[in-house]
């Protein structure tokens, strides 16, 4: 190896929600909610904060990076051979917010990793529309 930094691969995920900020931000942080539409889970948007994903294959291993209310919040994401960065960017726009996802950190070898990501982080926000659009 000559020392060099493996390049890495990122999902990114943008969707326009016809919701405010604040709204989304409760879907992404209220435990209730994210295990609505992606995993049970012991989150809490507090910088440092270790939790954990859960779900019929194993689990996520996290860290809460940094978690500015309405606006961005990153984790860690790791599983047995995955170490990852989640960042949410919530964006107000129109009558609604654009809200982006990004995974980054995967490397080239990790391809199936990459295309589950690819395929599962927009079920996950399809998932996320049906739960927002259920809550007041």
């Amino acid at each position: 190896m000559n020392g060099a930094p493996v390049e890495t691969l990122s999902v990114v995920v943008e969707r326009q929600f016809p919701h405010p900020p604040e709204k989304i931000w409760r879907a992404l942080t209220e435990p209730h909610l994210i295990e609505a539409w992606l995993m049970r889970n012991d989150f809490r948007a507090v910088e440092g904060h270790r939790f954990s994903f859960e779900a019929e294959w194993g689990g996520v291993d996290c860290r809460v990076v940094a978690a500015e209310p309405h606006r961005s919040l990153t984790y860690t994401w790791r599983t047995k051979d995955l170490e990852s960065l989640v960042t949410w960017t919530l964006v107000p726009s129109g009558a609604g917010t654009l809200l982006r996802m990004e995974q980054s950190g995967f490397r080239p070898d990790q391809q199936s990793y990459y295309r589950g990501a690819t395929v599962g982080w927009r079920r996950f926000l399809a998932e996320m529309e049906e739960v927002l659009s259920q809550l007041d």
